[in-house]
């Protein structure tokens, strides 16, 4: 309750349709919304905004998800949300050694917590994660401030 999936939604969008600010035009995102909360497909229409180059899978797997996207829509940035198991691992590995950049959720509220998962750590020990954020809120799950970790 913190602002992950609404964060991870506003970069897909600003990735896929580009930042007129700093001249960045956009690239092909693909997309596993695997609960629907990101995209909010109906009749397959998103109903939220994440961008004009993004391929969206929704109601799949993550690791399916991410294969499929792979090998069939030329992406050059998978997003998913709240990764966390082994299969997913093995899929993003796929991905990145596909040439495909990644940005993905996971719970953590510390370094600390990251590195105790071992799904997590063995992602920043073959140095698949280049840099974890957290988002630190208050008692009202209000962002207060946003910690960067490079690993």
């Amino acid at each position: 309750m913190c602002g992950k999936t609404t964060l991870l939604r506003d970069i897909v969008r600003s990735i896929s349709t580009g930042i007129e600010e700093i001249s960045f035009n956009g690239m092909n995102v693909g997309l596993v919304d695997e609960r629907g909360e990101l995209a909010a497909l109906y009749k397959g229409i998103p109903q939220n905004d994440i961008g004009i180059r993004t391929d969206i899978l929704e109601n799949i797997p993550k690791p399916i998800g991410i294969k499929m996207l792979v090998r069939s829509m030329s992406p050059q940035v998978i997003a998913a949300d709240e990764i966390g198991t082994k299969r997913d691992v093995e899929a993003i590995k796929e991905a990145v050694c596909s040439g495909v950049k990644g940005i993905f959720t996971a719970h953590g509220e510390s370094n600390e917590d990251v590195i105790k998962n071992p799904i997590l750590k063995e992602l920043i020990d073959e140095k698949i994660i280049e840099r974890v954020i957290f988002l630190k809120t208050n008692e009202n799950g209000r962002i207060m401030r946003v910690e960067e970790k490079i690993c």
